[in-house]
């Protein structure tokens, strides 16, 4: 059970950490002169934490034996 609640807890750091990146890209989004670099690699570090949460997400289901 500690497992499963460890997996949680982690998905919750992860959902934390990709709003804030959502946030962060929003506001560098807004002024078009901002660091373009910057800003795709904030997008590219949103869609591997997008990526882990999903894969988190998965290890919860427990695998069916058909």
């Amino acid at each position: 059970m500690d497992h499963i609640q460890s997996i949680s807890a982690r998905i919750l750091l992860l959902q934390v950490r990709h709003r804030a990146l959502d946030e962060e890209i929003t506001q560098l989004a807004a002024n078009p002169y901002q660091n373009q670099l910057l800003l795709q690699r904030l997008k590219k570090e949103k869609l591997r934490i997008k990526d882990d949460i999903v894969r988190l997400k998965d290890d919860l289901i427990p695998d069916l034996d058909a």
